[in-house]
């Protein structure tokens, strides 16, 4: 994976997005203010029914907020088309699922070579090796032609982070993306984050699991709408990491 040049700045600005019930209103977020920095690495958390995901269909621009502005590397996206969203979204984002979401009659391989194509790629030979080139990234180079079905949890998620790279997008959203994994491949999908960031994304993960988070840049907790927390960790993480090497020497 090389480096990424781009930058990507996401702000959030009073913005509330409410749900019409039978009963009433629903406030799924409450005059939500956030800022996302570039190249940092970033963990959500909050109890079901907290606002996450819908926080999460808001920087992606699969919903609009009832009121409230969403800019996202300069672009203020809940005023483009559905066209104009769906474009920027392929370009810009890479998305990863909690149930990953391959396609089941594809390979691998075809699964990344996929959203390369749904942007008008046409070179074959030449987004082959590309996705080749991401699946090796993530140890799945010798599983490349294999469906979906004849791998791990594990790998099929490492396969759907491939497939969300495939654009190289500045940006990651990863909702719930170890919710099915065991310990051992939900840290291997950590690792796989903490070093994208070191590259240069930008990645927002969703997470109900804190000690996952704490491998995080920052964490933002969310409850009942509304952000009540919000930590820098990279400080404690630096710190961290030198004391270890101290002892190491």
């Amino acid at each position: 994976m090389t480096a990424q040049k781009k930058t990507a700045y996401i702000s959030l600005q009073h913005v509330t997005k409410n749900f019409p019930l039978t009963s009433g209103v629903f406030t799924a977020l409450d005059d939500v203010n956030i800022a996302f920095r570039s190249s940092e690495f970033t963990c959500v958390v909050g109890r079901s029914g907290s606002g996450k995901s819908t926080l999460m269909n808001m920087i992606t621009g699969i919903d609009k907020p009832t009121a409230g502005k969403i800019v996202v590397a300069g672009n203020p996206i809940q005023d483009f088309t559905e066209n104009e969203r769906a474009h920027w979204r392929g370009k810009n984002l890479g998305i990863v699922f909690q149930f990953y979401q391959l396609i089941p009659v594809l390979s691998l391989l075809e699964n990344v070579m996929l959203p390369m194509q749904l942007l008008g790629e046409t070179d074959l030979p030449k987004i082959e090796q590309k996705a080749l080139r991401l699946l090796a990234a993530v140890n799945l180079k010798d599983q490349a032609h294999q469906r979906p079905e004849r791998v791990s949890g594990g790998q099929q998620q490492c396969a759907a982070i491939a497939r969300a790279l495939a654009n190289d997008p500045p940006i990651l959203i990863a909702d719930e993306p170890t919710g099915n994994l065991g310990s051992d491949d939900a840290a291997m999908v950590l690792d796989i984050f903490v070093n994208l960031v070191k590259e240069g994304k930008t990645v927002i993960m969703v997470t109900h699991d804190n000690d996952l988070a704490k491998q995080a840049d920052r964490i933002i907790h969310l409850s009942d709408g509304k952000v009540v927390g919000d930590s820098n960790h990279s400080h404690q993480k630096a710190a961290k990491k030198t004391r270890k090497t101290s002892h190491e020497k």
